[in-house]
């Protein structure tokens, strides 16, 4: 069977995996205690895709549970599907991430980071035939941004032949809680234009599915350049983050990825905009 290995990351990834695992669960006829309570073969047709058979017929979920702060964790624990996870996938700090993407990355997320994959090589192991990872996290706060992608470098590492696919909550600047999120957006980026096989891009203003219809998606990284390079030309904050033991270069190169990004979806609007011109222009001839 081909498995996947589920994670989620900070606060927004956990409460986004928790739902995702209630749908699922839904989906395949399983409880909230991991009994099957279905009324089709077809719901238990591919369940260890996502699941894996414990002892007594229960079923419980591939996922391994991460943030820097205890309070996600009892949230999940206390919610309708809290029970069906494996405790021992539950891997947290206590100090927090602050909305710090050098904390995540650097510092706090770096000394959970290896508690964190020996959890995803026990789950890992448990597969006959692993097909790849995912993991849901946002991109604007501190753990799911900086220890999200601290998680996917040191994963292509041990699995470089496993597809890694990110659902990344960008954030926007009418739903903001914190004032660095271009920064910490943008270093996550660039990370993960490095480090994945597919990044599914969620606009945290309106979730509105654009990755099949539009290249419009340049707009969110557009937006979040911008406001990155108006705070980084006055180093507004930095000092956060070069604190952490950060090298200012790692903004420039971030920033410079950011903007070929920005600058290849460019290419690919113009392109998408020609081709619906002559469309267009073939229609009217034909009515003519």
């Amino acid at each position: 069977m081909r498995e996947i290995v589920h994670l989620q990351a900070g606060q927004c990834g956990n409460q986004i995996g928790a739902k995702f695992w209630e749908v699922i669960s839904d989906e395949h006829g399983i409880d909230p205690t991991g009994s099957y309570h279905g009324d089709s073969d077809l719901q238990l047709d591919r369940i260890n895709v996502y699941y894996n058979e414990a002892s007594g017929g229960k079923y419980v979920p591939r996922a391994v549970l991460v943030d820097l702060e205890p309070g996600t964790m009892d949230s999940v624990r206390s919610g309708p599907f809290g029970q069906i996870f494996r405790p021992d996938n539950f891997v947290f700090g206590q100090s927090g991430a602050g909305n710090n993407w050098a904390k995540g990355h650097y510092t706090e997320g770096a000394e959970l980071v290896d508690s964190v994959l020996d959890v995803v090589r026990k789950e890992a192991e448990s597969c006959d035939c692993l097909q790849g990872f995912q993991l849901t996290h946002s991109l604007g706060g501190g753990t799911g941004s900086g220890m999200g992608t601290l998680l996917i470098s040191k994963i292509r590492e041990e699995y470089p032949d496993r597809i890694m696919n990110t659902f990344s909550v960008v954030p926007s600047p009418k739903v903001s809680d914190t004032v660095v999120e271009p920064y910490n957006a943008t270093l996550s980026v660039h990370q993960l234009v490095e480090n994945t096989d597919e990044t599914y891009c969620i606009d945290n203003e309106a979730l509105y599915d654009i990755c099949f219809r539009t290249t419009a998606i340049q707009e969110l990284f557009k937006r979040i350049s911008e406001q990155f390079t108006a705070m980084f030309r006055r180093k507004a904050f930095l000092h956060w983050y070069t604190g952490e033991g950060m090298d200012e270069m790692e903004f420039t190169e971030a920033e410079s990825n950011m903007n070929d990004l920005v600058s290849e979806y460019q290419q690919y609007q113009d392109a998408t905009a020609e081709e619906e011109g002559e469309f267009e222009e073939e229609g009217e001839e034909e009515l003519a």
